[in-house]
């Protein structure tokens, strides 16, 4: 069991049993927390509002005021407000415990208690707190918002290597912090989309949305690897295979990381067999959370030369494509050749059984004394200690992943010169039919001669329900808004909305809870023949109900379908998907613009990646005069088997472009090589 990180803070303890504070003040302060105690609880109001802790302790009953007046006297000041507060009671009783939550309480610890379930409570709190501040700081420093959220990310894994070594109920903490922290991600994400919209942005403030958003889109990725492990570990994950464009689904993997790359000055390359078919079927999010994890890390600890991703398929092909190089030779010139070549992979990936990936980059490499427990969850090796990054996730949650896809991974390395991540899944041929390519496009209003639809939308964040409102209402819907479920069904009695967005954790009434009454409602006015709503009983509708859930499990969508949900869509979500919901229901008709193409050349037909001019040109800088001009001579006389054997001489620290040469070669493009040495010898 990993020992406990402790993040210093300030804590007040109000307690009217001195022995009490005496203990846990010492026990807290061993930790390297500092401490203050009041033996009352107007004592603790003064202390708390002279020096504002970062964490409080309130007893429930005592002389003076109890824990309950005190919270509440405290909630009501600005100047603690928003402090944290954990009540530490023998009062055991539900009622109690709901009464402290209501209040304003974030943790309820029974007395007597474990001292090490309070460290655990009061640490993660403290963190919370920590972590609380950091996002208050990042909304008003635009500029530094990306090295901001890294921090958050840090020190949110923080937080879950805590409740993972000190909770014995590491399920329910876990979907209690995923609703945490996907609620305001989802604010961050939703409010991005919203001003994106904004014709008038500048370019500054475009790319600054971007930053932000990219930032999210990785802390909630970092967040759901904590998920996944918890729900892996539980039983709780299934294989959700899917046909994909497999070029495209490694385009987007480049992008994601080509900026992160060249920012180091390195090289990213992905090469891809010509005979890997485009289209494929696997779990598409389990086969990029392995590339991802993989790729992030090699960029991570690399610092000189660059990250290779080679991918083929598993019957030996890669090492043999060199051969019969002639016999292709002299048929790529007939037009029927791109077909051809098309039929023959797709033979060779229906007799194959595996897709083979290959993570290679030049960094530091790892002990051998570390290789066998870097699967290990929460495992790090020394180089990631150092770097004070990660929690040390990302390789046991790909090692599950594999596992589950039908392959294998293994790794290896070399210290001071790289290290190579190998594994393999089962492939299956892709249904190309079955893949629609979605056009680029964005609503920004309804057609005309359509009903005037009327939405509510029900959540008790406020920012949540701004975001919905603020992407419905210009696009020309009727909203209306509720903060819990009480209200949510008096304005559904009287709005008669056509969809209701149902947010499904909320207090007085949660979403499941309202859903429930709302259908039993529309039963009984449907078998009544009087009744309260304005509609005439044989006219009532059936009100669409979608929850909105931050939950971090899926069997969450079950029991809301349950409840009479007609759908459900997680948080944080994307304004396509809450439009393209309501459409799928309503029948609703958009207005849409085109939105530009991504820059971005997908991997054509048999291609491999390719890297820039300038690229090879600077690589190709530090080979000898003479290999240059025998490489000049091969590529003049089309002699690719010299070609070859000159790529073999290349150093393995210029292995980038020895596997460009490589991929060049391979397809029939002497000219650019020829081209390129000409260039270089020149220069």
């Amino acid at each position: 069991m990993n020992q406990i990180k402790i993040i210093p803070g300030n804590i007040l303890i109000i307690d009217d049993k001195r022995s009490d504070i005496q203990l846990l003040s010492q026990t807290l302060s061993d930790r390297g927390y500092t401490v203050r105690g009041a033996a009352k609880g107007k004592m603790g109001i003064k202390a708390a509002q002279a020096d504002p802790p970062d964490l409080i302790l309130l007893d429930i009953r005592m002389p003076d005021l109890d824990g309950y007046a005190v919270c509440e006297q405290l909630k009501s000041h600005p100047k603690t407000q928003d402090i944290p507060i954990i009540f530490l009671s023998a009062l055991d009783d539900v009622l109690d415990k709901v009464r402290a939550f209501q209040i304003g309480a974030v943790d309820y610890i029974t007395k007597p208690f474990q001292i090490d379930e309070v460290l655990a409570r009061v640490n993660n709190q403290i963190i919370v707190r920590h972590l609380t501040k950091q996002l208050i700081e990042k909304s008003q420093q635009l500029e530094s918002q990306n090295q901001q959220l890294q921090q958050e990310i840090i020190e949110r894994r923080k937080a879950e290597k805590t409740a993972e070594a000190a909770s014995k109920a590491k399920s329910d903490f876990v979907a209690n912090m995923s609703h945490e922290l996907r609620t305001p991600l989802n604010a961050i994400l939703g409010f991005t989309q919203l001003m994106n919209r904004d014709k008038h942005l500048r370019d500054e403030q475009q790319e600054y949305l971007e930053i932000i958003n990219r930032s999210g889109e990785y802390l909630l990725g970092l967040i759901d690897d904590v998920l996944e492990l918890s729900k892996i570990e539980s039983g709780r994950f299934s294989l959700n295979l899917n046909s994909f464009d497999f070029y495209r689904f490694l385009d987007s993997i480049e992008e994601m990381f080509q900026m992160k790359a060249e920012q180091k000055g390195l090289y990213l390359m992905i090469l891809v067999s010509s005979a890997v078919p485009q289209y494929i079927k696997t779990d598409q999010q389990k086969l990029r959370g392995c590339l991802i994890n993989l790729i992030g890390n090699a960029i991570k600890f690399t610092q000189s030369g660059g990250v290779v991703l080679q991918v083929r398929l598993g019957n030996g092909e890669w090492q043999s494509r060199y051969q019969n190089r002639e016999e292709e030779r002299q048929e790529r010139e007939n037009e029927e050749y791109r077909e051809n070549r098309q039929d023959e992979k797709e033979k060779l990936s229906s007799s194959s059984h595996s897709l083979i990936f290959e993570v290679k980059d030049t960094g530091s490499g790892i002990a051998p004394d570390e290789i066998n427990t870097i699967f290990q969850a929460f495992a790090q090796t020394e180089t990631g200690r150092n770097s004070e990054e990660g929690a040390g996730l990302g390789l046991a949650i790909t090692q599950k992943f594999v596992l589950m896809m039908g392959g294998e991974i293994t790794v290896s390395s070399t210290v001071g010169k790289g290290t190579t991540f190998k594994f393999n899944i089962k492939l299956e041929s892709g249904d190309k039919s079955g893949i629609i390519a979605k056009a680029r496009q964005r609503a920004i209003g309804l057609q005309p001669n359509q009903e005037r639809y009327r939405i509510l939308v029900v959540d008790d964040t406020r920012e949540n329900r701004l975001l919905l409102i603020k992407l419905l209402q210009p696009i020309g819907f009727e909203v209306i808004e509720a903060e819990n479920g009480e209200e949510a069904i008096n304005k559904w009695l009287a709005f008669q909305p056509h969809l209701i967005w149902m947010d499904t954790r909320m207090p007085i009434m949660n979403g499941i809870e309202t859903t429930q009454a709302i259908r039993s409602r529309e039963e009984k006015l449907k078998k009544s023949s009087t009744s309260d709503f304005p509609l005439s009983t044989s006219s009532l509708p059936h009100t669409i109900i979608i929850a909105l859930s931050a939950s971090a499990f899926e069997e969450r969508r079950g029991e809301v379908l349950a409840a009479g949900c007609d759908d459900f869509v997680r948080k944080p979500f994307t304004e396509e998907v809450i439009f393209d919901k309501i459409g799928q229901y309503l029948g609703v008709r958009y207005i849409y613009e085109d939105l530009p193409e991504s820059s971005k050349v997908h991997r054509s037909f048999n291609s491999s990646g390719e890297q820039s001019d300038s690229f090879l040109l600077e690589k190709m800088a530090i080979m000898p005069s003479n290999w240059l001009q025998e490489l000049e001579y091969a590529a003049k006389n089309l002699d690719e088997d010299l070609v070859i054997q000159l790529i073999e001489k290349i150093p393995e620290t210029n292995l980038a472009l020895a596997e460009a040469l490589r991929d060049l070669n391979y397809n029939f493009r002497l000219d650019v090589i020829l081209r390129l040495v000409q260039l270089s010898i020149k220069s």
